[in-house]
């Protein structure tokens, strides 16, 4: 489960430096001023809230994947069962990255979405099944 959680953390990073980037560029071709970063006010490009947005969204459903597979780690629980899920969680979460932050096609980031959390809440089940 060390790898899943290191692979969805390698996810978030690549989604911040997808930010980060679309920030620099909407500052080099003037599209925004600096300052517009100060407090976020005024309008910026599709692609900078676009970019901003999915990395906020990297820190709400998949903060309960980190507290799982934490859990699963600190308490000795590692099954294949639950090491695919979480495998199947962090790939659904690329996929819905990749779709949101490039052609973004509604129903296609749905499915995976829809996707990842079917798999969050199977590996939730499983464990609160044997700790309970």
């Amino acid at each position: 489960m060390v790898a899943q959680l290191l692979a969805m953390v390698a996810v978030t990073f690549v989604v911040m430096t997808i930010m980060f980037l679309s920030r620099v560029h909407s500052i080099r071709t003037q599209a925004v001023k600096i300052s517009y970063y100060g407090l976020f006010q005024g309008n910026a490009p599709d692609y900078v809230e676009k970019a901003t947005r999915h990395f906020a969204n990297m820190f709400q459903m998949p903060v309960l994947f980190y507290a799982v597979t934490v859990l699963c780690i600190a308490v000795g629980l590692v099954t294949p069962a639950l090491s695919l899920l979480a495998w199947l969680y962090v790939a659904a979460r690329s996929v819905h990255a990749i779709i949101h932050l490039t052609y973004n096609n509604v129903t296609h980031r749905l499915a995976a979405f829809a996707i990842g959390n079917v798999c969050l809440l199977g590996l939730w089940i499983i464990v609160g099944a044997n700790l309970i």
